[in-house]
C-alpha cells in the first residue's frame, strides 16, 4: 500500500514529527482502515528521506527528547501531485478466503454450504449493522465518511454475493453428493481395506 504517498499528503499541511503525522493519520482516514504502527511510519519516513522527497531536522527541546521534524520537498510535492492525480488500478486480483471457505464447504455437501452460508450472512449484516452506528458517528468528518460508506457498500456486495452462492454453487455439491451415493458398500470395504 502507497502508505508513503499519504504521508507525504499530511506534510503537504506543513512540517511535523512522527507521532503527529500518525495521529493525523488515524485522524484523517477514521477508525475503519486501522491504526498505523509507529516503526513502520518512521521506516516510510525514513524512505521519504532517502528518495529526497522529505527532510529531517532535528527540534531541541529543553524540557524532552529532540523531536525530529519531517517537511516536504519540492520534489516529494511532485511526486504526491503525480500519485493523487492518478488512476487507481488493481494489480492482485480478488483474493479472499471466503471463496476458500465456500469451495471448503461446497466440496463436503449442500447442507455444510448452507451452514456456511447463513452464518456468513448473520456476519455481513452484524457488520452493516456496525458501521452504519459507525457512520452516524461520523457524519461530520468527510473523508471518514467517505470510507466508510465504501465499507458499507463492499459488505452490502459480499452479502449479495453470499445469498447467491448456494444456487450458484448447487452444481458442485451435487457432484459431490453424486459421487458420495454411488460408492457400493463393496467399494467402501476395498477402500477400507487399501488405507
Amino acid at each position: 500500500m502507497p502508505l508513503h504517498h499519504a504521508v507525504l499528503a499530511l506534510l503537504s499541511d506543513g512540517p511535523s514529527h512522527g507521532y503527529e503525522l500518525k495521529g493525523r493519520f488515524e485522524a484523517a482516514i477514521g477508525p475503519q482502515w486501522g491504526g498505523l504502527n509507529i516503526g513502520h511510519l518512521y521506516q516510510i519516513l525514513d524512505r521519504l528521506v532517502r528518495d529526497g522527497f522529505v527532510t529531517r531536522s532535528h527540534v531541541t527541546q529543553s524540557d524532552r527528547p529532540d523531536k525530529t521534524r519531517y517537511t516536504l520537498t519540492p520534489n516529494g510535492q511532485g511526486e504526491l501531485r503525480s500519485w493523487a492525480t492518478t488512476a487507481w488500478t488493481r494489480t492482485g486480483g480478488f483474493r479472499d478466503e471466503l471463496f476458500l471457505k465456500l469451495l471448503g464447504a461446497a466440496s463436503i455437501g449442500p447442507e455444510e454450504l448452507e451452514t456456511l452460508v447463513a452464518a456468513q450472512r448473520q456476519t455481513y449484516l452484524s457488520e452493516l449493522a456496525g458501521l452504519t452506528r459507525l457512520r452516524r458517528g461520523h457524519a461530520d468528518d468527510p473523508l471518514v465518511a467517505l470510507l466508510i460508506d465504501a465499507a458499507i457498500a463492499h459488505t452490502k456486495a459480499d452479502l449479495e454475493l453470499v445469498d447467491s452462492a448456494t444456487g450458484r454453487l448447487a452444481p458442485l455439491t451435487r457432484a459431490r453428493a453424486d459421487a458420495t451415493a454411488v460408492t457400493t458398500p463393496a467399494e467402501e470395504d476395498q477402500e477400507r481395506v487399501a488405507r
